[in-house]
């Protein structure tokens, strides 16, 4: 199934916020109904954020809107992930919004497949697999990144097994890669974050993948959590991998100049619609973290695997 479709100009969306219990659909009739998506997490990741924000800048040309207030209006919407900005821009300097959308569409199903074909040359027949957040087929159009490498790997007939992080608070390992790995039939346990070092430390991880929302000089940014898996996994010598494609390199900037996203405290003091806390409790809750490049031993893109840069 496809994260995102365009039908009878409007953007059909995947609730992801529904996963895993109901599939349900969201549709976007104009550009506005594009950044509440991507606001709330309707739509995430940072492959599916950029085609989304492609097709709320096609929308914007359909309905007579000023396409650079809207431009600036979508990049607000999430400020960390790079292939927002990297999407807006090119349909912004495109010669036709829709026909730019719909050819940045197909070009993310085929450069995730060449990732996962790049990826699963680093994976062996009979390994254990861990991966945080999710940084599949449902953060891009189709296929996914990092669990595009295990798809792949999974297609050559490699008996591989998974290990998802919950990735608290919001818990997209638990009920989006998870039910991906389900629908694929690719054996998949879902452990509680703070258990991967433990793991690690019993030979029972033998390469971690993760996917990134921004990969710049020093290092990438990915879901908050990622920097404690890298530094746990380099202790126990552990390979550690990146997958992304390139719209998701940002080559003018450091790493350490990225603006970290800071969501609502209430993604924490709730789980599950219960509260964990006290009320008024006050919160802390960044939605990304750096990885220096020291940590991470290649990134799996759709043009080969690269050192960090």
């Amino acid at each position: 199934m496809k994260t995102l479709e365009w039908e009878d100009n409007k953007l059909k969306l995947i609730d992801q916020t529904k996963l895993p219990d109901e599939l349900t659909y969201v549709y976007c009739n104009n550009y506005q109904d594009v950044i509440v998506a991507i606001k709330d997490m309707i739509v995430r990741g940072a492959p599916a954020i950029g085609v989304s924000a492609a097709f709320g800048m096609a929308l914007a040309d359909i309905e007579g809107a000023d396409l650079n207030k809207a431009a600036l209006e979508i990049k607000a919407a999430r400020p960390t992930a790079v292939n927002l900005f990297w999407a807006v821009d090119r349909v912004l300097n495109s010669e036709d919004a829709l026909t730019e959308a719909l050819k940045m569409y197909e070009e993310d199903m085929a450069t995730n497949r060449a990732i996962g074909k790049f990826g699963a040359e680093v994976i062996d027949d009979g390994d254990t697999v861990l991966t945080h957040c999710n940084a599949g087929a449902l953060a891009c159009v189709d296929y996914g990144t990092a669990l595009g490498v295990f798809r792949a790997a999974h297609e050559q007939g490699k008996n591989i097994n998974v290990i998802c992080d919950e990735t608290r608070p919001r818990g997209q390992g638990a009920s989006l890669s998870v039910w991906e790995m389900q629908q694929e039939n690719i054996p998949v346990k879902l452990i509680p974050d703070v258990a991967s070092g433990f793991l690690m430390s019993q030979g029972k991880i033998d390469k971690v993948v993760i996917g990134a929302d921004r990969i710049a000089r020093g290092g990438v940014v990915n879901k908050v959590g990622s920097f404690m898996v890298a530094l746990a996994a380099k202790h126990h010598n552990i390979p550690f991998y990146v997958a992304a494609p390139y719209s998701t390199f940002d080559n003018e900037i450091s790493i350490f100049d990225t603006v970290i996203e800071e969501r609502n405290g209430d993604e924490v003091r709730y789980y599950g619609g219960a509260r964990i806390c006290p009320e008024c409790t006050e919160v802390i809750n960044p939605a990304f973290d750096i990885t220096p490049k020291e940590l991470i031993t290649g990134i799996i893109t759709e043009k080969g695997i690269i050192d960090p840069i």
